[in-house]
């Protein structure tokens, strides 16, 4: 039998567990240049996903006013590659900085690549790609609680 997600079955007795983190804080190894339309990613149901020090994780933003745990995304402007260099957990609604820019908020994890790399999409005001945004290699990356 298999357990039930808690999240999906909203059986806890709040919408918010998360009192208070650290920020997760890496470095950018990957610059993209790419966009999609119609990219159909499922964003995962949680809300939340471990990131230990070391791995490697993309970052795409969308501007879709929808995109949240559990919705499709389809319109994804990639970013780059992020290492996590102070790992920690990622939350939905993070704010998350790139060279000290804010770049948007989290709004769910896509695992297509997974166990590869996990795609941790932002919601932005800018529509554009890491190259486009000026983002550099050796930039520095935080999730911090929002």
């Amino acid at each position: 039998m298999k357990s039930i997600d808690p999240h999906q079955e909203r059986v806890l007795d709040t919408d918010d567990p998360y009192v208070a983190k650290r920020p997760v804080e890496g470095r950018v190894v990957c610059v993209l240049h790419a966009r999609s339309e119609r990219r159909g990613m499922q964003l995962e149901s949680h809300p939340s996903r471990a990131a230990p020090a070391g791995q490697i994780h993309e970052l795409a933003l969308t501007d879709d006013a929808e995109a949240a745990p559990g919705r499709r995304v389809d319109r994804v402007a990639y970013v780059g590659f992020v290492e996590i260099e102070r790992g920690g957990v990622i939350l939905a609604g993070d704010r998350v900085t790139v060279g000290g820019r804010e770049l948007g908020r989290v709004v769910g994890f896509d695992e297509t690549h997974y166990p590869n790399h996990m795609n941790i999409v932002l919601r932005g005001a800018l529509w554009q790609t890491g190259r486009e945004l000026g983002v550099e290699v050796e930039a520095s990356v935080s999730f911090a609680r929002r």
